[in-house]
């Protein structure tokens, strides 16, 4: 660089301080800060620093003196980002501010990572009369981010060979599910046909209204387990789609155009370990209306699930007229009702009021 362009920059910069009055904080505050600041002259050839403060030197190893004359572009290096430059270059080209994040060389080759802020410094007329630049060193940032990217990138490395492994233990595991599920079903269905045909063969009237009362029972405990499989989250059954499904195949089979069915069926899921003695509770219920009248006479029957201030609701609501029923098949049935309301911690009213029978059962369930 010739002495004549250092002179030229000294000069400037000299007249810029000069032009300040001894007593002005601004020039006081430039030269004292700690925060690197430098001041260039556009009217000049290349823009060059015509002045620096001594945090600047401090941050790039420079002289103030080596500085005098030079374009900032001195502290560039192989790896500084090219669009960052170009965006430095555009904005003092278009006369305004401009804010970039750059990669800049020490003079002993060491490289920083400067947040810079560059802008123009107009006279009274708008004309730009210099540009004034603020760096600061976020090295200490920049490289506690690339310790976090590269933690994170470990994690999520971590996490997908751990999701792979968990994916593949829940592949055993479904395909496990399937075939424990699919053997018990066979064992149901098999169960339900030594039944039937027992039924079948039986002349003894007792006998057959036995065998069909547990034939019904396994058909219901049949339909939970095809339910808590095909339902979309395994392992929890919604009570109210049984028990459309139950009291629509039980009065359908009944074949009888005198019954008046309706419903008010809610969602409700429980627990898979619930729903056995759920539906136990379900098929006594309606089996207990068939037995004493539905069958015979017909009548109405109306049977409701829903959700009731935290608690689980069950209602049986029939009115039918009378028939004399089995006793030790009522026997029965109420033991197996009792048992599966015991089993869940359940309570059971039942009231009967003329020819109508009106029984709710309530149980907490989790939401």
């Amino acid at each position: 660089m010739s002495n004549d362009k250092v002179g030229d920059a000294r000069d400037a910069g000299d007249r810029l301080i000069a032009a300040q009055l001894s007593e002005d904080p601004f020039a006081a505050a430039f030269k004292a800060t700690r925060m690197p600041m430098l001041i260039t002259d556009p009217h000049q050839e290349d823009n060059p620093i015509i002045f620096s403060n001594l945090a600047f030197s401090e941050l790039t190893g420079y002289s103030q003196e080596e500085l005098i004359g030079r374009n900032c572009r001195l502290l560039q290096g192989p790896e500084t980002n090219k669009e960052a430059v170009a965006k430095l270059r555009e904005a003092v080209h278009g006369e305004h501010d401009v804010s970039v994040d750059i990669l800049n060389y020490r003079k002993d080759g060491s490289t920083f990572w400067n947040a810079l802020f560059v802008s123009p410094v107009r006279n009274e007329g708008g004309e730009v009369m210099y540009f004034f630049a603020s760096q600061l060193d976020f090295t200490d940032i920049k490289s506690s981010q690339a310790k976090l990217a590269r933690a994170r990138h470990q994690a999520e490395e971590e996490v997908a060979r751990r999701t792979a492994d968990l994916t593949e233990a829940l592949r055993v595991k479904t395909a496990l599910v399937h075939e424990v599920d699919h053997r018990v079903k066979n064992n149901l269905a098999t169960i339900a046909s030594i039944m039937k045909l027992q039924s079948r063969l039986s002349t003894d009237e007792s006998v057959k209204r036995t065998v069909q009362g547990m034939l019904s029972r396994v058909e219901a405990l049949s339909t939970v387990q095809r339910k808590l499989l095909n339902d979309d989250e395994i392992g929890h059954f919604d009570v109210a789609d049984f028990a459309r499904d139950l009291v629509h195949d039980v009065v359908g089979a009944l074949k009888r155009d005198d019954i008046k069915l309706t419903t008010d069926l809610h969602e409700v899921v429980v627990p898979a370990t619930k729903a056995s003695p759920l539906a136990l509770i379900i098929n006594e219920l309606l089996g207990d209306a068939v037995r004493r009248g539905l069958s015979d006479g017909g009548g109405e029957i109306h049977l409701e699930v829903r959700r009731l201030n935290g608690h689980f609701l069950i209602r049986l609501t029939d009115t039918v007229t009378p028939v004399e029923v089995d006793v030790e098949e009522a026997a029965f049935a109420a033991a197996m009702l009792d048992a599966s309301i015991r089993q869940l911690r359940a309570k059971m009213e039942r009231k009967v009021e003329g020819r109508m029978t009106d029984v709710r059962v309530t149980l907490l369930v989790d939401r």
